[in-house]
């Protein structure tokens, strides 16, 4: 689901006498598209700003302070202050149109509110653990998707493509981190997992890091500088150690990985928006590790993941070839040749496989709740009639 573009609340407050300047917000990704998008709203007094974060129907956002330097949390910006604002004016039933970190807002300095969010040049979603099928947003406006795979445990490749297709659909860039890779001192070894990793991920950079020995960080710190980076993995891949390494400080609180099964312990429990250190810049949004992966309208991201598979099927003799017995199949002549890796070919299948369910899933709950609406209406409808007709006799 790319670009997830779209107003979600009008209705701007009344005109008010702030005298701010949107300028120090450039820090956080701000840029002439995005001031014209918020133009209308200016207009009426109101504030540009970002969230940083999302709490229960509340929001923390940085927005330009009314004069001098940010009273804010520590780190914000000169010129800038840290808000708490309400979310309720831009609530709306699909969740992937709720606010999430990343966003940028029309903030209601008088009302202290969310008026509305600016429409998304990206957004990384996944589907929601809830038997509705809901998607859920983890971050938006993101320029690099940053996939933390740690070299503590064995690779699972399986789920490096997972990751590789929500970040793929989200229209921003991937990037592959194996962290960790002073536990690997071998540099055979270490080329060989990298290489695994590599035929994985067509198109994508895959960048080896130990935050213990600081090798890498300098590689990594300049591949992100600048724009708005979103960290995903499992937990226990080391992700609140390598954010404290782009960030250069201890922000992010670290916990080992248990000895009973190597797993990571959660650390961070919620998406948070923080900016890199001058003078390169840019923000780095840090989430929860992430236990399931499941795709939400991804077919472009697995596409992308599996760009060879792709490329193949373009010259099997039927065009809707489903690779598994066809004649003239070239995907499979290719697997039975070697060019092709069963595994890829077996994690593609499966993934599309997922990819169709869930939209089933999701059409159904479309229609389910269109027909829910329907009724409401044709019984409201009847209910008017009658007290057209009045009481009857």
């Amino acid at each position: 689901m790319r670009q997830q573009a779209h107003h979600l609340s009008s209705s701007p407050s009344s005109p008010s006498t702030h005298s701010t300047s949107p300028a120090p917000l450039a820090r956080y990704g701000w840029d002439a598209a995005f001031a014209e998008a918020f133009a209308p709203y200016a207009a009426d007094g109101l504030l540009p700003g970002r969230i940083v974060r999302v709490d229960r129907g509340l929001c923390d956002a940085v927005v330009p302070a009314p004069s001098g330097p940010g009273t804010g949390s520590a780190g914000a910006a000169a010129g800038l202050r840290t808000v708490r604002a309400d979310l309720a004016p831009v609530s709306d039933p699909d969740p992937t149109r709720w606010a999430c970190t990343g966003d940028w807002i029309a903030y209601d300095p008088d009302e202290r509110a969310v008026r509305a969010l600016l429409p998304r040049r990206t957004a990384v979603l996944r589907s929601a653990s809830s038997k509705r099928s809901d998607g859920q947003v983890l971050a938006a406006n993101v320029d690099h998707v940053l996939i933390a795979v740690s070299l503590a445990a064995e690779l699972d490749l399986g789920r490096a493509e997972r990751f590789l297709a929500l970040a793929w659909e989200s229209g921003a860039q991937p990037l592959v981190v194996l962290t960790k890779a002073d536990l690997v001192p071998d540099p055979a070894t270490l080329a060989h997992l990298v290489a695994d990793v590599e035929a994985t991920a067509p198109g994508v950079s895959v960048l080896t890091v130990s935050a213990a020995t600081g090798d890498g960080v300098d590689v990594l710190t300049a591949a992100v500088t600048g724009g708005t980076t979103v960290l995903l993995g499992q937990s226990g891949a080391g992700k609140s150690t390598l954010a404290n390494s782009l960030l250069g400080s201890e922000t992010q609180t670290v916990r080992t990985i248990r000895d009973s099964d190597g797993k990571g312990r959660h650390t961070t429990t919620t998406r948070d928006l923080l900016p890199l250190p001058l003078p390169g810049g840019g923000v780095l949004i840090d989430t929860p590790g992430l236990r399931g992966v499941g795709l939400w309208d991804a077919e472009g991201g697995v596409a992308q993941v599996f760009s060879e598979i792709e490329e193949l099927a373009g010259d099997c003799r039927f065009h809707d070839c489903a690779h598994t017995a066809e004649p003239g199949c070239a995907v499979l002549a290719a697997l039975e040749d070697g060019t092709l890796q069963e595994r890829r070919l077996d994690s593609y299948r499966k993934l599309i496989r997922e990819n169709e369910w869930i939209a089933s899933r999701t059409d159904a709950r479309l229609r389910a709740e269109r027909r829910r609406v329907w009724k409401q209406r044709q019984a409201l409808g009847k209910h008017l009639v009658q007290r057209k007709r009045g009481p009857q006799r």
